[in-house]
C-alpha cells in the first residue's frame, strides 16, 4: 500500500528506485530487490502488464512511473447521463489515502488468524525463497526469479492453495522453523530451494516438506547452463511443478 501510495503521489513522474526505498522502507534496510519484488507483486494484483502497462511503467535504469490517472473521485450524481466511461484505470487517491493504513492492517490481521487458527488445507504449498549458495553471492536476482515463476506456475494448478509471493517474500531472511511458517500461511506443504553455480553452469535443487511432520516427501536437483535465465527459470519451474502436483495429489502417505 505504501508503494501504491507513493507512486500515485507522484504519478506522471519517475521515481527512482533510491526514492522508494527512502520512503516506502523507512528507516529498514532492505535491497533494491525488494523494490522490484513489490512492484511486481503490485502489477499482479492490479492485474497490470509490464510490457504493456496502465499503471505502473519502468523506466529503464532511471525507476518507475505511474501512467494511470490518478485523481479525486467524481460525484457520479452530477456527472451526465450519456457521458461514457473513461478507458483510462483511475486511482482514487483521496480512498487510498484515508483506508489504506486501516485496510492494511485489517487485511493483515486477518490473513494472519486464518493462517494460525484455521485448519490446513491438504491441497496447499508455499514457496519460500530459494537461497543463493553460489560462491560469490551474486545469483539473489535469480533465486529470487526462481521463487516468483515456482509461485505463478503453481498457482495455475486447480484446487491448489498457494500464497502470494508478498507473504513468501516475509520469511526471507529470517531464522523461523517450516512448521511455523506453515502455521502463519496456513499450508500443509513447503516448498524451499536452493541455487549454486559453477563456472556457467547453475543447478537449482528444490525440495518439498511435508508440515505436520517435517519430513522431505520429494526433493531433485536441476543443471542447466546459465545462458537464458528466464528461459531456465521457466524450464525447471514447469520440472518441479509437474513433479510436486503428482507427489501432493498422491497424498500423505505417499
Amino acid at each position: 500500500m505504501r508503494l501504491l501510495l507513493c507512486l500515485a503521489a507522484h504519478a506522471g513522474e519517475i521515481v527512482s528506485i533510491d526514492d522508494l526505498l527512502e520512503q516506502v522502507w523507512p528507516g529498514i534496510v532492505v535491497t533494491p530487490d525488494s523494490v522490484y519484488q513489490a512492484v511486481a507483486s503490485l502489477r499482479r494484483l492490479l492485474g497490470d502488464d509490464p510490457k504493456q502497462p496502465t499503471y505502473i511503467a519502468t523506466v529503464p535504469r532511471l525507476g518507475y512511473r505511474m501512467v494511470a490517472a490518478v485523481g479525486p473521485c467524481a460525484d457520479r450524481s452530477e456527472a451526465p447521463a450519456a457521458t461514457a466511461p473513461t478507458p483510462r484505470p483511475r486511482l482514487r487517491a483521496g480512498f487510498a489515502r484515508a483506508a489504506g493504513a486501516g485496510l492494511s492492517l485489517a487485511l493483515v490481521a486477518a490473513f494472519l488468524f486464518h493462517g494460525r487458527f484455521a485448519p490446513q488445507p491438504q491441497k496447499s504449498i508455499a514457496v519460500l525463497p530459494f537461497l543463493d549458495l553460489t560462491e560469490k553471492m551474486n545469483q539473489e536476482p535469480f533465486a529470487d526469479g526462481m521463487t516468483e515463476e515456482l509461485i505463478d506456475k503453481l498457482s495455475k494448478i486447480p484446487a491448489l492453495r498457494v500464497p502470494p509471493p508478498t507473504s513468501s517474500f516475509y520469511f526471507k531472511g529470517k531464522q523461523t522453523t517450516i512448521a511455523d511458517i506453515a502455521k502463519t500461511l496456513g499450508v500443509a506443504y513447503v516448498l524451499d530451494g536452493s541455487v549454486r553455480k559453477s563456472g556457467a553452469q547453475l543447478r537449482v535443487a528444490a525440495r518439498l516438506i511435508r508440515a505436520d511432520n517435517g519430513y522431505v516427501v520429494w526433493s531433485e536437483t536441476y543443471d542447466r547452463p546459465l545462458d537464458d535465465i528466464l528461459m531456465v527459470q521457466d524450464d525447471i519451474a514447469g520440472q518441479v511443478t509437474k513433479a510436486l502436483r503428482a507427489s501432493i495429489e498422491a497424498g500423505p502417505d505417499h
